[in-house]
Parts: structure tokens; C-alpha cells; sequence
């Protein structure tokens, strides 16, 4: 599958890595040209400006941001005007629900999907696998699940959960599907209010 990752920190980096050996195929940018030149030299293909890695992608396309909450919505004003109907967005920038909510009406109002994916696993999920919380519509999600596979945890990282179903889910897979975009931080804020 094809993706396009923005944002090439340590853990976009490291989900790039993750996702190139799987299979699949990646065009990235990042505001630091090293960045993206170190991840040419390993495989991926590199862009120079968001409307120039969305012009590398087939349609639909799969844009996936890692960039800082506070500069998800920068991002999103420069990509907008470059989507079509039918592409994706994915917010993997831990951005409040919300906003979460918002990106997705504005988005779909243009007929372009947006997915939100709270990402955990930090640098050692390049090696370990991402625990993946996600919200958005089904359809979109259903699309992305090659991508959620590549990014999880093996199979056989954890025990199969007691009293759990014969076939094994993609939660025990180290990803779920939280309901629609805004879901999934509700989700993830949970065990960290528990923890106060």
C-alpha cells in the first residue's frame, strides 16, 4: 500500500522503517531536507513541499500527519487545498478531541476522509510494534488496516487474552478501532486520569 507520512521525528521516522519493511510503499516530507534524505537512502520516496508528496501518490491517496498537535492545523490549511475526494487524512498528532471532530466535518463536507490514530510506543516501536487507538468512519479505517497490521505488535508479542475469543482481534493485534474521529483521545486520556 502507498502512504504519505509528514513529519519524520523520531517516531514518524520509525513508523516510516516500520512500514517500508512490511511492504509498503512511502513518500515523505518534513520541513528538514535531512530528514527526508536520510529515509530516501533507505527506501522511501522524498518530497520537498505537501503539495509535492500528495502529487506523488496515487489516488486515493493516504496522507498520514506526525507532526506536533499544535501544528496539525498548519499542516491541514497547506494539504486541504491539494486533496481530492476520496483521500484520507490521518492524524497521528495526539491533537484534542475536538479538534478531532471539527477536521473531520470540515474534511468530509470536501468528501475527503480523516482518521485520528493516537500512537504509543514512542522510539521502540520501530523494533516492538505501535499500540494504534484509532477513530474515524469504518470505511476509511477498513482501508488502513494494512498499515495498522504493519505498525502493530506481532502476533505472538502478548498472550491471547483469558476467557477471549478462538479468532484473535486487532485489539489483542495491538490496534482498535475506537468509534468515529474524537474517540479515540477519550480513550487514550483514560488510563492517564486513572493514574492521577
Amino acid at each position: 500500500m502507498q502512504i504519505g507520512m509528514i513529519g519524520l521525528g523520531r517516531m514518524g521516522a520509525n513508523m516510516v522503517r516500520r512500514l517500508m519493511r512490511a511492504g509498503h510503499e512511502c513518500v515523505v516530507y518534513d520541513r528538514r531536507a535531512q530528514s527526508v534524505a536520510m529515509l530516501v537512502e533507505e527506501g522511501a520516496q522524498g518530497a520537498e513541499s505537501l503539495a509535492g508528496l500528495v502529487a506523488r501518490l496515487a489516488p486515493p491517496r493516504v496522507a498520514w500527519i506526525m507532526v506536533p498537535a499544535g501544528a496539525v492545523g498548519a499542516t491541514l490549511d497547506e494539504l486541504r487545498p491539494v486533496l481530492a475526494r476520496g483521500d484520507i487524512v490521518v492524524d497521528g498528532g495526539n491533537s484534542n478531541w475536538r479538534d478531532a471532530i471539527v477536521r473531520a466535518r470540515e474534511l468530509q463536507a470536501r468528501g475527503v476522509h480523516f482518521v485520528d490514530v493516537g500512537t504509543s510506543g514512542g522510539v521502540f516501536g520501530l523494533q516492538n510494534g505501535y499500540c494504534l487507538m484509532i477513530g474515524g468512519e469504518p470505511e476509511p479505517v477498513d482501508r488502513l488496516e494494512p498499515l495498522f497490521a504493519a505498525l502493530a505488535p506481532p502476533q505472538d508479542s502478548a498472550p491471547p487474552l483469558a476467557g477471549g475469543a478462538a479468532e484473535i482481534g486487532s485489539a489483542e493485534r495491538g490496534w482498535l478501532h475506537c468509534g468515529p474521529a474524537g474517540g479515540r483521545p477519550l480513550l487514550q486520556m483514560g488510563p492517564q486520569r486513572i493514574r492521577v
